[in-house]
């Protein structure tokens, strides 16, 4: 289809047999004839096609007024001195971003790293009894395979929101789409796990006033009040809290490793009696069963990606390794000492597991200081779960996946207020959904967890195939990418078969989340929808209520195509702005197209740039594709400035995949990968 066939009324004929089309003059008004501005030239030429049958009932609504969208322009433009200061002011702040080194980075996602413990442990001893250290050691080495998939992909991307940013800049939206969705629920299962488990260390130690689940409510509700003040994470107040966390896990590791020398291997023995299985097979099972659960011990890992923006480059491999090793030793030498130590009885019974240990090799007030230590670091992870769900909306508002209402935020403490009650509220639906059951969520948290950490070695398989020309380090082997990609139906399929419920939980609620961000993602569509139906009420179009409807309609649909991207070009190769406006059309809602490129003073602009700018404009009758040559440098300032210029934001500037020789990081522009 041409722009042309919105002339649908004039007569055409066949000359003869080699001709097709016949040039005639453009009559209609919503076919502008283009000016001389309009790319240079001063005659268009128009073809007549065969005009569609008429509908019986046609509706009031034209539809031609949106498929057509307008003729595009050609633009010599020169950025002002106001652009480059806000350019330069724009790169400074994203270098001085970069501030994170390795210990301050590592304790961001180290509380809820090493505070999985505190429920990973009674989760695995759960189905594993007395096999647990060996669930748990099998478990935490699995992460060997995917430190170097991390480290791969973070030095190709280091930007913040990942695996959803990975995705964004390696495929289409949709598959972002689902990264998002999942990363949405991993967040909230953080935050709904660590509540509830902060209860339930609280409700181990004293008599609360109040049902447990009730306490977890308040919890997030409490957290909800602490996001609306304002407060930002601190890498700082981070590190303090997870270095006092290490102290006392040293300290109690120290203290059982002493008692369990006292009291020698009765205990041990007398729980291996007790919990031992009956035969060969059963042995396999409970180790199978308590090395699917296990991977409660690593979560908090998928969080550190999330802001490599902001580590200094080089240290991501040095906070992945940081992070690894404690919890290796927190896994299984507590819950080996917790064997060595307490009765199985008790270790089955509750969960303080740990708060028992203390009690047992220090003293009750030992035991007390770890419930403090369980709650000060688990209400940490409280709120990381809200700060990192808050940076992920506020990534797809500006990627417009999501209304603008979620970036609303309150007059003096700049907080995402819409953001912040949505997920607390989802949150919250979640834990009340499960019958406020802190295994089953814990459980489901297992599965999320499996599923976003699969993100990252299907990311990097399409990164090999699809981006594979971007420079990046080290080179992971085809078949470690195969090992994760097998190792996460596995153990999903484990923890399914473990408790084959929380399975039905993760379908309905990745299922909610991914029809609301699809529904966000389709709002042009949704309205025409709605107007169709609309349209087919012709009372509604008389009452005095609803009369307005379809203009209201109508002027959204247009506000939304409005909303121009750029796609930053430095061929004229059509091949390739061909793909990049496939992208755009599929991808993006909007009807407004900026082809832009920065001429070089030595080589000029492409030749046949303008001449195929104009047909992409003519192929694509939906979509109105500007031309603008940039006087400049292509350097990550100059992109900066034309953003300021323009006003898009720089993930809304599209490119084609850099190679080895290009000056520059994706990250440093601030833009997004759509072709090869």
């Amino acid at each position: 289809m041409s722009k042309s066939q919105v002339r649908k009324d004039e007569p055409g004929e066949i000359l003869d047999d080699n001709t097709q089309w016949i040039a005639i003059e453009p009559q209609r008004t919503d076919a502008p004839h283009r000016t001389s501005s309009q790319f240079s030239k001063e005659h268009d030429i128009q073809f007549a096609n065969i005009a569609p049958l008429a509908s019986p009932n046609p509706p009031s609504f034209d539809e031609s007024q949106f498929d057509f969208a307008g003729w595009g322009t050609s633009l010599n433009l020169r950025l002002e001195a106001s652009d480059y200061e806000a350019g330069e002011a724009r790169v400074k702040m994203n270098d001085e971003t970069k501030i994170l080194g390795q210990f301050t980075a590592s304790a961001l996602a180290g509380n809820a790293v090493l505070g999985s413990v505190f429920y990973a442990l009674p989760a695995v001893v759960g189905v594993a009894s007395v096999y647990s250290p060996i669930s748990l050691f099998i478990a935490t080495l699995t992460l060997f395979v995917w430190r170097p998939i991390m480290e791969e992909l973070g030095s190709a991307f280091p930007i913040c929101g990942a695996p959803y940013s990975y995705l964004l800049n390696i495929s289409n939206k949709s598959l972002a789409l689902l990264g998002a969705a999942l990363l949405f629920l991993d967040f909230a299962s953080t935050s709904v796990v660590s509540a509830a488990t902060a209860t339930s260390y609280l409700a181990g130690e004293v008599s609360l006033p109040f049902p447990e689940f009730l306490g977890t409510i308040i919890v997030l509700l409490i957290f909800t009040v602490v996001s609306l003040s304002g407060m930002k994470e601190s890498a700082r107040v981070a590190l303090c809290v997870l270095t006092l966390h290490m102290v006392t896990m040293t300290i109690l590791i120290i203290a059982g490793a002493v008692h369990w020398a006292n009291i020698g291997n009765g205990q041990i023995i007398e729980n291996w009696h007790n919990g031992k299985a009956s035969s060969a097979s059963e042995i396999a099972k409970q180790i199978f069963n308590g090395f699917c659960l296990g991977m409660l011990g690593l979560t908090g890992f998928e969080c550190i990606p999330a802001y490599i923006a902001r580590i200094k480059p080089g240290r991501l491999p040095l906070v992945l390794r940081n992070l690894h090793y404690p919890a290796i030793a927190l896994n299984c030498v507590l819950m080996m000492l917790v064997l060595a130590i307490v009765p199985l009885k008790s270790i089955l019974q509750g969960d303080n597991i740990l708060s028992l240990l203390a009690e047992k090799t220090i003293g009750r007030g030992m035991r007390s200081f770890i419930v403090v230590n369980a709650i000060v670091v688990l209400c940490g992870g409280v709120l990381t779960g809200i700060l990192s769900a808050c940076e992920l909306l506020e990534q797809l508002t500006l990627d417009r996946m999501i209304p603008k209402s979620f970036s609303r935020t309150m007059p003096v403490t700049n907080s995402p207020y819409v953001s912040v009650i949505s997920f607390i509220a989802f949150s919250a639906a979640i834990y009340a959904s499960t019958g406020a059951q802190l295994s089953i969520v814990s459980k489901m948290f297992s599965l999320v967890w499996l599923v976003v950490m699969s993100l990252f070695p299907l990311a990097l398989l399409l990164l090999k195939f699809n981006r594979g020309r971007l420079p990046r380090t080290p080179n992971t082997p085809f078949w470690v990418v195969l090992l994760a990609l097998t190792l996460v139906p596995v153990v999903f399929a484990g923890n399914v078969v473990v408790d084959p419920t929380t399975a039905g939980y993760f379908a309905a609620y990745l299922i909610a989340i991914v029809f609301f961000f699809s529904a966000t993602q389709n709002k042009t569509r949704i309205l025409k929808w709605s107007y169709g139906i609309y349209d087919q009420f012709p009372s509604l179009h008389r009452w005095s209520l609803t009369k307005s409807y379809g203009a209201r309609i109508i002027n959204i649909m247009r506000t939304l195509k409005r909303q121009p991207v750029g796609i930053l070009v430095k061929t004229d190769e059509i091949n390739n702005l061909f793909h990049m406006i496939l992208y755009v059309r599929d991808n993006e809602e909007t009807a407004c197209v900026k082809i832009v490129h920065f001429v070089d003073e030595e080589f000029g602009v492409p030749s046949e740039l303008e001449a195929n700018a104009r047909i992409l404009d003519e192929a694509f009758p939906e979509l109105t594709i500007d031309l603008i040559v940039v006087t400049g440098c292509f350097n990550p300032i100059n992109v900066a400035a034309l953003a300021h210029r323009l006003n898009i934001p720089p993930s809304l500037m599209f490119m084609s995949c850099p190679g080895p020789t290009f000056k520059y990081r994706v990250a440093d522009l601030g833009t997004r990968i759509i072709t090869l």
